[in-house]
């Protein structure tokens, strides 16, 4: 089992299988200098599967694949096929765009758990957040899923004064629909334009919803969740807030994050990581690597200062939001 000096167990690793994406959100690519890697410093899909199967030989249970944008990945379903006989629980996380195409494809491979991106309800703001007229298709999408009796977690990135007015609206989305929406603090790095004045907290949103009249439910969240969630009484669906900034969860923390480009991050936050690539190309053993980097993983934040401080920007990592994975 992968446990870092602090005793917690990571079992869940997240894979950014490619740095590219069809949108540009503004909180995730700053368009103005963003360079993608070339081919040949990226993962193969071979040893994508190495080293995942490492990980899963120390203890991983789960695997969720991010970008970028994944569905854009020209392998992407030979990555997945590829990864469904490590018999590990595997998820999503996409902009949906390209669900339509891949669905039937996925649900036989048993990957259920679908995280859509999704941070806006009007098409116009929607083509300005993102960069791309495709709300409806978007929208379109997330219906199929239902329709296939999945029910996708609905991603949603607040920030002050673009989407804040939204939040009544997501909520009573879920009064019908077996959805679960996840209101998710505004997070900084570096070139994203981040002041916490544009973070809506968890109290915030919770406040928001008490006074339409809603009568919130408490849910029970997993010891590992990085979410804390609700239902409205009488709701099908769900919501929640991932309160990264404003109330942390790093105490149950059990992600560990692989880059497009086979580097290991133990915190999304993390000021260093690991490359595993070069070392597998080398023929090196890369247990010791991960080992050693799972033990180098701070308490809190990776290592950051207090949202507050206003020397936060100082020790931002270099890596920007699209080059992580999320």
């Amino acid at each position: 089992m992968l446990r870092d000096s602090y005793q917690r167990v990571h079992d869940y690793l997240r894979i950014s299988i490619t740095d590219k994406c069809n949108f540009s959100c503004t909180y995730c690519i700053p368009i103005k200098n963003c360079h993608f890697l070339p081919n040949e410093k990226l993962m193969t899909v071979d040893e994508l599967f190495q080293i995942t199967r490492t990980f899963v030989q120390l203890g991983v249970r789960k695997i969720r694949l991010t970008g970028g944008e994944p569905l854009i990945h020209p392998d992407f379903l030979s990555i997945v096929e590829k990864l469904h006989q490590l018999n590990i629980e595997l998820a999503l996380t996409t902009n949906g765009y390209y669900l339509d195409k891949y669905i039937s494809e996925l649900i036989k491979l048993g990957l259920t758990s679908i995280n859509i991106s999704l941070d806006t309800l009007e098409s116009a703001k929607f083509l300005k957040i993102t960069g791309k007229n495709a709300f409806e298709r978007i929208y379109r999408n997330i219906q199929l899923l239902l329709d296939k009796g999945l029910h996708p977690k609905i991603n949603v990135v607040l920030i002050k004064g673009v989407n804040d007015n939204e939040i009544i609206q997501f909520i009573e989305w879920t009064k019908q629909l077996p959805i679960h929406v996840r209101f998710i603090e505004y997070m900084p790095f570096e070139a994203n334009q981040w002041n916490r004045n544009y973070v809506v907290e968890l109290d915030e949103i919770l406040k928001v919803a008490q006074q339409k009249g809603f009568s919130l439910i408490k849910l029970k969240d997993h010891i590992n969740s990085t979410s804390k969630s609700f239902q409205v009484e009488g709701f099908k669906g769900t919501f929640a807030v991932i309160s990264t900034v404003s109330n942390p969860f790093c105490d149950t923390c059990n992600r560990l994050r692989l880059t497009a480009d086979g580097k290991l991050r133990n915190c999304l936050f993390a000021q260093n990581e690991t490359d595993l690539l070069t070392p597998l190309r080398n023929g090196l053993d890369i247990v010791p690597l991960i080992q050693q980097n799972v033990l180098m993983k701070f308490k809190v934040r990776g290592g950051l200062p207090d949202f507050k401080n206003p020397e936060l920007n100082n020790h931002l990592s270099k890596r920007k939001m699209i080059e992580i994975g999320g």
